[in-house]
């Protein structure tokens, strides 16, 4: 799914655009998803995950992703970087129609400018805009307290808890907690 050009201005004053990744992005889209998941522990994957990414298996995964109707990925764009992306996914079976699940990413010197806020509020406008979608679904991880307070201020509330779901290199457990938004 394609989602138009949306500008806006960050907190800082820079000029951003939240868009869909089109070809031209994909090596700093993979050099984005190494370096947000160097970040932070409370990403799925560790930078090393991503190392192998090929420049043609990304632009398959961008194509099918542009091309889908379920499916919808945004960047956002500040100065030629790649500051931050997201992601809408809506269930297929009869029987979970009712629902799409979102994920978002945002490097850490991006954070504070308002582009958490802007990319939740195009995936919150894009899950109203589907004829019978009544909830949003996501994941956190336990000890990301920002991302939290961010789902939190968008309507989402805990729901669920996978007990030890993400085990660190150094071997601790997190939990990782599903958030619900109903529309």
């Amino acid at each position: 799914m394609i989602v138009d050009d949306i500008n806006f201005t960050l907190k800082d004053g820079r000029a951003a655009t939240l868009r869909s990744p089109r070809e031209e992005d994909i090596d700093n889209i993979i050099d984005f998803l190494i370096k947000s998941a160097g970040e932070t522990d409370y990403l799925l994957r560790y930078p090393e995950e991503y190392e192998n990414i090929t420049h043609d298996a990304e632009k398959n995964f961008l194509d099918r992703i542009n091309s889908s109707e379920n499916d919808a990925m945004i960047v956002c764009s500040v100065e030629g970087q790649i500051a931050g992306s997201c992601q809408i996914t809506f269930f297929q079976g009869k029987k979970s129609l009712h629902r799409t699940r979102v994920a978002i990413a945002l490097l850490c010197k991006f954070w504070n400018n308002g582009i958490g806020s802007k990319m939740f509020s195009e995936l919150i406008r894009i899950a109203e805009s589907r004829a019978g979608v009544e909830q949003i679904e996501l994941e956190y991880i336990e000890g990301n307290s920002r991302a939290r307070a961010l789902y939190e201020k968008f309507g989402f509330r805990i729901v669920g808890v996978h007990p030890d779901a993400i085990k660190l290199k150094d071997g601790t457990h997190l939990n990782e907690y599903l958030m619900i938004k109903k529309l």
